[in-house]
């Protein structure tokens, strides 16, 4: 074989295997999900929020689904059906709006019996001292980590949009 011809099969083998490798590239892309966006409309919330309404057990408490995301930063939905136990964020502050419903939220004083769940949640079995406030639709909490918080729920359910934001240092 004559070095021309064998550029020449050279230079064709690298386009095919550059032609294999751009439609399995498309494919793979087609295949794969969209990554959620950073908007959601009210009627994509009220649509999840049905959803996991629909999929909630009769004696479940308490449910939680990613609305949308960047990254492994997550705004999601939280229905609380029956209250939680006290809790403490060590590194992450807690912002939340509420979306519907009714509760109160204890905040700060001393969480009493910490046991920590993972790097990333504290729950006790009380809290003792801190403020309580009432919770109704608009309401925009700001717990910075490392304070205790328990929400209580005073109607049939409170729904949150709940965001972790990392601890100032």
């Amino acid at each position: 074989m004559t070095p021309a011809r064998a550029c020449k099969l050279g230079v064709a083998s690298i386009v095919l295997a550059l032609s294999i490798s751009a439609a399995a590239s498309a494919q793979t892309a087609q295949a794969s999900p969209p990554e959620p966006s950073g908007f959601a409309s009210q009627a994509d919330v009220q649509a999840q929020l049905r959803e996991m309404l629909g999929a909630m057990k009769p004696d479940q408490g308490f449910a939680w689904r990613p609305l949308v995301r960047d990254g492994a930063n997550v705004a999601a939905i939280e229905i609380w059906k029956k209250p939680g136990r006290p809790a403490v964020h060590p590194s992450e502050a807690e912002y939340a709006i509420v979306l519907e419903g009714a509760g109160v939220l204890l905040s700060g004083g001393v969480l009493i019996d910490p046991a920590a769940r993972n790097a990333g949640l504290v729950e006790g079995s009380r809290i003792e001292g801190g403020a309580t406030r009432p919770l109704a639709p608009g309401d925009v909490i700001l717990v910075p980590a490392g304070v205790p918080h328990w929400f209580g729920v005073t109607g049939e359910r409170l729904v949150l949009l709940g965001i972790k934001l990392p601890g100032g240092k």
